[in-house]
């Protein structure tokens, strides 16, 4: 089994996003095939982390999946590795809960069984950080932190006094450091920042990260303090490998505007039969031919509205294949593509492909943010009474309806419950992003549904 380690960090903040990237980088150019995962549902990091070693990082968050699901999505998303790295989230501790570890980056390394290299801020601080250590060790006995990379230093004399005071106090190697002085910030996390790392832009910025973290890290140990300890799966078969053979074909638009979607996703309706043909909007690729069901995911359409705009025939063929019958499912980004308009925050109004009676119009804010548990209104073919996935909710706009709709969802999040959405024909839209393997009964509903099509 390859090897695995966790970077988790004392805080947000504290660096353990640029630690991580840096690490993956550098044993990359090493010539290790490294495997990214991200604790929680976000898409930025993991986006750094597929730039630096070619393989799809994959998410692991221990509110949307249970425990077996992880474990597989874990044990799959490793094959072929030498060495898997999962970034935690915020604090080692922070999760759903202030009274438990659930949804932390602490249970997933529980869960998945994996050694912890702690990130801590050292600014203005020395042996004042073998206290913060042992205060994290000695939280939750069942976590191993088994390194510390010191952050922030003043340079080696500051990093030799955290060192010795870590490494007696608290028994554990502090393996490097990465000095304030070294001009690492990451640049600003937004989500229009995936496409500049997917096409590249942020190269240098990797390739000299790299190089620090080789000077001042010590990649050797980091290695030898992970663990190849097989993980106990309680069931044999993997929700990933092929149940049958390809049955139905289903677009996805991927592109620029269009690109935030769990691997996981992809995978699920892959070894559910489906084929998936993907096509670019952005570009000005019609809705590909001879299909029988249409995904289109998250991302910022408001970005590229003009563009998409200046598409007319990409919308239309879009919006007469929906009202056709097409068995489609567009979350977030692709909700907001399929309203009749999207106002930008300059005020500028963009045609869109009009399926959805409303307009969507950007703020300043953030308007929405969390997990949700999803169950379907009635005549939802995705959820049906009894069945519910989980997802999270991520946005700048609002829609504004066009009199009254029929919602999709009903959305229960941790502080509210709220109708979402919305659903005419084979049509199910709303803001959340789901995770399907919360749901594999959701991806079964949606098959079955396009071969109704492909059948009639």
């Amino acid at each position: 089994m390859p090897k695995r380690i966790m970077i988790a960090g004392t805080a947000s903040g504290v660096g353990k996003t640029t630690l991580t990237i840096g690490i993956m980088a550098a044993l990359h150019k090493r010539g290790l095939t490294v495997q990214g995962f991200k604790c929680g549902p976000d898409y930025i990091d993991p986006a750094y982390h597929t730039a630096v070693t070619n393989r799809p990082s994959r998410n692991l968050d221990s509110y949307m999946l249970d425990q077996e699901m992880i474990k597989s999505i874990f044990v799959h998303g490793q094959a072929k590795a030498d060495l898997s790295i999962i970034e935690g989230m915020m604090g080692l501790f922070d999760g759903e809960s202030p009274t438990s570890n659930k949804g932390s980056s602490a249970e997933i390394s529980m869960i998945t069984e994996t050694p912890i290299i702690l990130v801590v801020d050292c600014y203005s601080m020395a042996r004042s950080a073998a206290a913060v250590v042992k205060g994290f060790q000695c939280f939750e006995s069942n976590t191993k932190i088994v390194g510390v990379v010191a952050n922030k230093v003043g340079g080696e004399g500051h990093f030799q006094l955290v060192k010795a005071a870590v490494e007696q106090e608290c028994g554990i190697s502090v393996i490097g450091y990465l000095s304030r002085d070294q001009l690492l910030d990451m640049p600003e996390r937004h989500l229009g920042l995936v496409p500049s790392i997917e096409r590249g832009e942020l190269d240098p910025f990797l390739t000299t990260l790299a190089e620090a973290v080789e000077e001042t890290v010590d990649l050797d140990l980091l290695v030898s303090l992970a663990s190849d300890q097989p993980l106990n799966l309680e069931t044999a078969s993997s929700p990933f490998h092929q149940k049958s053979k390809e049955q139905v074909r289903i677009a996805v638009a991927k592109d620029a505007a269009f690109n935030f979607y769990y691997q996981e996703n992809f995978e699920l309706l892959q070894a559910n039969g489906a084929k998936l043909v993907y096509f670019s909007p952005l570009a000005g690729e019609l809705l590909p031919e001879d299909i029988d069901g249409l995904y289109i995911g998250g991302g910022f359409p408001e970005e590229f509205a003009d563009i998409l705009s200046d598409h007319r025939e990409v919308r239309e063929s879009i919006k007469n294949a929906i009202l056709d019958g097409l068995p489609t499912l567009a979350e977030c980004g692709g909700f907001m593509f399929l309203t009749e308009s999207i106002i930008t925050s300059e005020q500028k109004h963009h045609e869109m492909v009009g399926v959805i009676p409303g307009k969507v119009t950007m703020q300043q804010g953030l308007t929405a943010i969390g997990y949700r548990e999803v169950q379907g209104e009635a005549g939802n073919y995705l959820l049906p009474p009894g069945v519910k996935a989980k997802g999270h909710e991520y946005h700048y706009s609002t829609f504004e309806p066009t009199g009254e709709i029929p919602y999709a969802y009903q959305t229960k999040g941790f502080f509210k419950e709220d109708k979402e959405g919305y659903m005419n024909l084979n049509l199910v839209a709303g803001y959340t992003h789901f995770h399907f393997a919360s749901c594999p009964e959701l991806v079964e509903n949606w098959i079955e549904k396009c071969k109704e099509r492909s059948n009639d």
